[in-house]
């Protein structure tokens, strides 16, 4: 028995993206700011935003592009980006968002797997972005700079060049149930990343399942800075946030002084974080130099995050704090806690360690690994624990050019196994354990590195911390190691560590080796890289 959504249906409708965001753009708000560029205070008003999209539609329907191609977008937070992305999906062609982070080598994999002819990007980024469309063989001409020289001076066309040919957008028909509008890249569950293939209406469902729930209106001012090619920044911030005709505050990078900076003097009310931010928040000293009053509600996704941290940082700025769950190949949100903690909705207030319901017009599964059964829902307490399972609108279509790894992701049903342990509540409320494969196995126990981690960052002296399994040479088993990022001027040792841990959990889940290091290695969108860890 599959765990129903207790939120009610929503409307999906059959609209492309650029339609079901800016088709019915109300004249008296089209004026209102819709993107703030932090660094320099430039403004785009809703009205010159859309003017923008369509015409750099028309720049790439000029350039023969359309229905069957795909581009690639290679460049941090900005208003730039925002009118690249959505002109792209106006004329009908594939983004292919790239991390920022890529080497050239990474950047003309991508370019190739998913046979891009045509790469948009920055100047800060340039030169790995060029080296990487010729190794993936587009001309010089096929690379965009959108504030660079300009193609008269350099080759490159640049942003001026697109727009300011004024060539009207394209009309374009496609199917939004079947045409793909994105192809971010994710690992998925295992192995190497793949092309995430999803729909217009993939992206057009999940902004209209998270809208009622984060209850963001036009006088919401919505601070960006998770970023814009990663799925999670894509639908929750630029699509979602556009919808709801709030204001963006986009931020190129995350620096905690520029963060709290913009709360301060941007009157933000709403931010979206992943778990590192939340360490920052509830830990750092300069925190309590900003007027952070202005904020109402953040949230917190892409990586657990632990009841008592999440708890630290409600306490101290004076504001709901809630997590939601999501993934590439879900769009991303398929779990989320409403911004009064699920009140409403069942009566009671969800722990900040939860990551909410399953959304409108969708449902869910816990499964047993082990033996394959279904869990239900316990009548108190927490279910045992099982892989998560999920199916709704918002599932994508499937890997680009993988068939084997599209089924062994998506079932014959249509759920898709998201490779997450979690357990269950009695209203249907998840709770995530860990990765399925990232479970450390300690002399046959199960030991998830999130709630080591959780333990590590209550203790005063650390100020990161990150867990991964190693093997220990003279018994060839598996043991927790941790990293840990010491608090300036801390002096806590290896042993200290060990025996802070040690007081709080069982004890086989016991963390057994320490390192002490400068930084946890993170993904853009906050996740550990432990693939970086073990191999210290």
């Amino acid at each position: 028995m599959s765990i129903e959504s207790p939120y009610p249906p929503v409307q999906i409708p059959s609209a492309s993206v650029y339609d079901y965001l800016f088709a019915d753009l109300d004249p008296t708000v089209a004026d209102q700011i819709a993107l703030v560029d932090a660094p320099t205070g430039n403004t785009i008003s809703y009205r010159q935003l859309v003017q923008r999209i369509d015409a750099f539609a028309g720049a790439l329907a000029a350039r023969g592009l359309g229905p069957g191609d795909v581009v690639g977008l290679l460049a941090p937070n900005s208003s730039a980006f925002a009118v690249a992305f959505h002109g792209i999906l106006r004329s009908g062609a594939t983004a292919t968002t790239i991390n920022a982070l890529f080497t050239a080598k990474d950047i003309a994999k991508q370019l190739t797997d998913s046979r891009a002819t045509l790469l948009i990007t920055v100047t800060a980024l340039r030169a790995q972005a060029v080296e990487g469309a010729a190794r993936a063989g587009l001309a010089e001409s096929a690379v965009i700079v959108l504030d660079g020289p300009g193609a008269a001076t350099d080759g490159h066309p640049n942003a001026d060049d697109l727009l300011g040919a004024g060539h009207p957008a394209p009309r374009v028909s496609f199917d939004p149930a079947t045409h793909l509008a994105v192809l971010p890249y994710s690992s998925g569950t295992t192995g190497n990343p793949k092309g995430v293939m999803l729909t217009h209406r993939n992206l057009v469902s999940n902004v209209a399942q998270i809208r009622p729930l984060q209850s963001m209106t036009a006088d919401d001012v919505v601070l960006a800075v998770l970023p814009f090619f990663h799925i999670y920044g894509m639908t929750v911030l630029l699509n979602a946030a556009l919808h709801a005709r709030a204001r963006l505050v986009i931020m190129p990078a995350f620096d905690l002084t520029d963060f709290l900076t913009n709360i301060a003097e941007h009157s933000c009310t709403h931010v979206f974080i992943a778990p590192p931010v939340a360490v920052a928040l509830a830990k750092h000293p300069m925190v309590d130099r900003f007027d952070l009053s202005s904020l109402r509600a953040i949230m917190s996704g892409a990586a657990p995050l632990d009841e008592e941290l999440g708890s630290a940082v409600t306490a101290r700025l004076g504001c709901a704090l809630v997590q939601g769950y999501g993934m590439s190949e879900l769009s991303p949100v398929s779990h989320v806690t409403p911004f009064d903690r699920g009140r409403a909705l069942v009566g009671a207030a969800a722990p900040v360690s939860s990551c909410g319901w399953t959304v409108p017009n969708s449902e869910s599964k816990l499964i047993d690994p082990v033996t394959g059964e279904e869990i239900g829902l316990p009548e108190t307490g927490l279910s045992e624990t099982g892989e998560l399972w999920f199916r709704g609108p918002n599932v994508m279509v499937g890997y680009l050019n993988n068939e084997v790894a599209t089924r062994e992701t998506i079932d014959a049903d249509g759920f898709l196994h998201t490779g997450d342990l979690a357990r269950i509540d009695s209203t249907g409320c998840v709770f995530i354990v860990d990765r399925l494969k990232e479970l450390i196995k300690y002399k046959g126990y199960q030991v998830p590195p999130a709630e080591l981690e959780a333990v590590l960052l209550a203790h005063p002296a650390i100020a990161d911390a990150a867990v991964v399994g190693v093997t220990e040479p003279e018994s060839g088993e598996e043991v927790p190691k941790a990293f840990v990022v010491r608090q300036p001027d801390a002096e806590v040792d290896e042993a200290a560590v060990m025996a802070f841990v040690a007081e709080q959990v069982a004890p086989y889940k016991k963390v057994r080796q320490v390192a002490f290091i400068d930084a946890i290695p993170k993904s853009a969108a906050g996740k550990i890289l432990r693939k970086d860890l073990r191999s210290r």
